[in-house]
């Protein structure tokens, strides 16, 4: 799979992306970070340190029990973005029964062997249930070996035979398809599902004119 350029550096006034969390799993999430990866621009979502400590927070991997970003380096970026296209490159032969790149399991397993993000209660108040917080030393470098982790269980578990690539030609999401009887085709019915609708809406309606 072609490795991904890096991105221009965004522009002040881009509004920031949109982080898509329809993966079902952590790793899944973390590699739609990068969309429309069959064009011939592909979609990068984490364009700076500030948007890899969003996605981070997004997505429940925030260590500390208040709200200040996770601190992201220029080094945590670029290790972000080569982790995530092992990651996808793992899942996705895996996924179709192939070899997995030595190099890109090598990558994940040093990933997942770093210190991951360890789960906290906060102390009870007033008898209410205390609730979950991560902690961790280096909490944007653990979110990454959580990640990595989740990827490692996944891929080398009975749930990959669940993951599926979403039907739309133009989509490049992966998700885990949980409903009960797997028929899931598409990322989201929100998302391409309702694409999906439409074009065929169009479709009929065209051949019904045409008759």
């Amino acid at each position: 799979m072609p490795r991904v350029p890096a991105p221009p550096p965004p522009d002040a006034t881009d509004p920031a992306p949109v982080f898509p969390f329809i993966g079902g799993r952590p790793c899944l999430n973390f590699v739609a970070t990068l969309g429309k990866r069959h064009g011939d621009t592909p979609l990068e979502r984490l364009r700076d340190p500030a948007a890899l400590a969003r996605w981070i927070g997004e997505a429940g991997l925030h260590a500390g029990d208040d709200d200040e970003p996770v601190h992201i380096t220029d080094d945590d970026l670029s290790h972000a973005r080569t982790l995530r296209e092992a990651l996808y490159r793992l899942v996705r032969a895996s996924m179709d029964g192939l070899t997995p790149d030595p190099a890109d399991v090598a990558r994940v397993n040093e990933a997942a062997a770093l210190p991951d993000l360890a789960p906290q209660l906060v102390e009870p108040h007033g008898g209410s249930l205390p609730p979950l917080y991560w902690k961790a030393d280096r909490p944007g470098p653990a979110a990454l070996a959580t990640v990595a982790r989740d990827a490692v269980l996944l891929a080398g578990g009975p749930l990959l035979a669940r993951v599926k690539k979403c039907e739309n030609p133009d989509c490049s999401l992966l998700f885990l398809d949980d409903s009960q009887a797997r028929r899931r085709r598409w990322c989201s019915m929100d998302r391409c599902g309702n694409l999906a609708k439409v074009a065929g809406y169009r479709s009929r309606s065209r051949a019904a004119s045409n008759r």
